[in-house]
């Protein structure tokens, strides 16, 4: 029986800081949510490993129902102050996200699993000293033997490089890079890194903003492409904007093009923007000022003649501050079915919003299904809605479900063989401080 195995390659930790992280004076915890994305039950298998020696800490056995998920926080099979990384395996095939929390409900983000990794991790977004902001990301060992790993560090406005010594990664193991504390990128660093190693590795960012205290998760990408897919972009949206940073990958200057797709909540029609990236260089286009002064919520579309990677920052400055983060998708990556592993509404307050972008040559009709509520009785109806090229498509379950509760899961499907991809947003705005989550749909 073939089985599959799915990595959560941000540090899971109950009641006790990162190590590296600590003088930031935040205590960390996390929890995951796995999706069963066939019609069969599966058992799987959920493998702890510390990261202060790499071994194993706990291996818990477990089932989830035929298209389900499963909620897993708090995390009862480790003790409090356990700090590492987590495997699951299954014998169908599944898909997770990984919640993470700092100082209860002040800091919070969400980020995918992985199904592999790679010897190069492309991290387009580091900071250190950014209006306040920082970076830490951890590396998750996924091979068979120890990883030597080494980070490059690429400052965006100038290319000056610092490449920090080696270190020593455990199989399984994760291993925290905290900018905070790295004093060769200078007082203020805005840049990229470029992660690479011995053995297979997945990479996942947290920014953490100490002045503003909202923090965005992504995770590092393992290749870039030539056309670059974001399906949320905003702009004056009832005190929300995004920013989105593109990271060259390839070997030669990247000619990079940017077009947005229809405006969902009125008629403003952004221009189209161009940039040239040197070789591992990365540029950030925010979109506050300059032509963003009218509201505009909708997509856009990064092509470039060198691969590039992108990720999309959703913020909130005005109080509450809210941040939150997902990965820029290839295109050619997409297909006509997605899985969204948790979907929310009336969940103490916590809810969810989506937006699902056409990314194929002509328009498509998609149908949203939803999966068992392990919350109540409400069972949500199906929705469908036809998306041009290029454009996308809102969804938001506070405004269509009112206040029926609802905690499970979502499939997407485009019909006519359309290519679709998608972002989850989960926010609770009643409690203080930032939960504001992202993480990208699956593709499968």
């Amino acid at each position: 029986m073939k089985r599959f195995s799915i990595l959560v390659v941000v540090a899971i930790i109950a009641a006790l800081a990162i190590p590296a992280v600590s003088a930031q004076g935040i205590t960390w915890t996390s929890g995951f949510q796995v999706q069963n994305l066939s019609a069969t039950t599966a058992a799987i298998t959920v493998t702890y490993y510390r990261q202060s020696d790499g071994l194993v800490q706990a291996t818990v056995p477990d089932t989830i129902g035929g298209s389900s998920s499963k909620t897993y926080f708090p995390l009862t099979a480790v003790p409090d102050g356990f700090n590492g990384s987590v495997v699951v395996s299954s014998d169908q095939p599944v898909v997770a996200i990984a919640n993470t929390l700092g100082n209860t409900t002040q800091y919070a983000a969400s980020t995918e699993s992985f199904s592999a990794g790679a010897s190069t991790v492309q991290l387009p977004l580091i900071m250190r000293g950014n209006s306040g902001y920082y970076t830490w990301f951890n590396v998750q060992n996924v091979g068979t033997s120890d990883a030597s790993v080494t980070v490059a560090y690429k400052r965006g406005s100038d290319g000056t490089d610092y490449t920090a010594p080696a270190v020593t990664v455990k199989p399984g193991a994760a291993f925290t890079f905290d900018q905070r504390d790295l004093t060769q990128l200078g007082s203020k660093f805005i840049g990229s890194a470029v992660v690479t190693s011995s053995q297979p590795i997945v990479a996942t960012v947290m920014q953490v903003g100490e002045t503003y205290q909202n923090m965005m998760g992504y995770n590092g990408f393992t290749g870039g492409s030539t056309k670059v897919s974001m399906p949320l972009i905003m702009a004056n949206n009832s005190g929300y904007y995004t920013g989105f940073q593109v990271q060259n990958v390839g070997g030669s200057t990247a000619n990079i093009t940017i077009q947005y797709g229809t405006n969902i909540l009125g008629s403003f029609t952004p221009s189209t923007e161009t940039a040239s990236l040197a070789p591992n260089e990365s540029k950030t286009f925010i979109q506050a000022g300059g032509m963003w002064t009218e509201q505009y919520v909708g997509s856009a579309t990064i092509t470039s003649n060198q691969p590039v990677v992108a990720i999309v920052n959703q913020v909130k400055m005005t109080p509450p501050v809210l941040g939150t983060a997902y990965n820029g998708f290839n295109p050619d990556a997409a297909t006509d079915k997605i899985s969204a592993p948790l979907i929310m509404n009336a969940n103490s307050g916590y809810y969810t919003g989506f937006q699902v972008m056409n990314v194929g040559t002509s328009s498509t009709t998609i149908t949203i299904s939803y999966g068992p509520n392990s919350g109540g009785s409400y069972a949500p109806a199906p929705e469908t809605a036809t998306i041009g090229p290029n454009n996308s498509y809102n969804s938001i379950q506070a405004a269509n479900w009112g206040g029926n509760k609802y905690i499970g899961s979502a499939t997407v499907t485009a019909s006519g063989g359309g290519k679709v991809v998608m972002i989850v947003n989960q926010i609770n705005p009643a409690i203080a401080g930032d939960q504001f989550m992202t993480y990208d749909g699956f593709n499968y």
